[in-house]
């Protein structure tokens, strides 16, 4: 793995259950701004049963990125929904579901860093 894979991984891991965030959010939050397709690049190359919650995150705007009928797409659906998520529209409510992680340094909300006081 690399800087950009392990900082996405590690972005998507904090995602919590019922709830959801963008691949531009995790690109930002990941110190990759503007680089939401790296972090579907990243997700889609993850192996079969992998525990990385991919599922919680949507394109802008809360939509479901896989196209109509893709395994992908309800697969996502179906995850989303036994965590309390509605996205039977192929969308997902982002002020309902959003996941917003604190403005703070990427650092210390991920772990710790600079919180010796």
């Amino acid at each position: 793995m690399n800087d950009a894979t392990d900082a996405i991984l590690a972005i998507v891991g904090q995602v919590p259950r019922g709830k959801v965030t963008t691949y531009g959010a995790v690109a930002e939050r990941a110190g990759w701004p503007r680089r939401s397709r790296l972090v579907g690049r990243v997700l889609s190359a993850l192996p079969r049963g992998s525990k990385v919650p991919w599922h919680r995150i949507v394109a802008a705007g809360g939509r479901i990125a896989f196209p109509e009928g893709a395994p992908s797409r309800d697969r996502q659906i179906r995850r989303l929904r036994s965590e309390g998520v509605d996205a039977s529209s192929g969308r997902v409510d982002l002020r309902r579901h959003g996941w917003h992680t604190p403005p703070a340094d990427l650092d210390r909300w991920l772990w710790g860093v600079g919180d010796e006081n």
